[in-house]
């Protein structure tokens, strides 16, 4: 009876380790998608920043049109800087969006292991 309260306690530590090693993956895909999500969120505030002040001066340049001399190349300049600011900070949101979550993959990938692992030692 000793011998099989030992087999027992020690599958109840394996599946215990396991289920720790399993938690603290999750715990770390969950940080990372946190990050994920963080970065999205800059480069989108940066997008709408960028562009909305491009927008401002656009509007600024068009009215600098009306008036003479060299004004018009220094807000042609920023707006165009800030538009492509802009650009590049929407397609850097787009492409981090367009990669999409892999929120819990690692994890879901080693409970498939641990399953087919469990089911070759279990069968014949």
């Amino acid at each position: 009876m000793s011998d099989g309260g030992a087999t027992l306690r020690a599958r109840l530590d394996a599946v215990l380790g396991l289920a720790q090693t399993r938690l603290e993956l999750l715990a770390l895909e969950l940080h990372e998608e946190k990050l994920r999500l963080a970065r999205l969120l800059l480069m989108t505030v940066l997008a709408a920043l960028f562009l909305g002040s491009a927008l401002l001066l656009a509007v600024l340049w068009l009215t600098a049109a009306l008036w003479d001399s060299h004004r018009l190349l220094a807000l042609g300049t920023g707006t165009v800087l800030l538009a492509l600011g802009g650009v590049a900070a929407a397609t850097a949101a787009a492409r981090t969006l367009a990669a999409g979550s892999r929120l819990f993959a690692a994890s879901l990938d080693e409970l498939r292991r641990d399953r087919s692992a469990l089911a070759s030692r279990d069968a014949p």
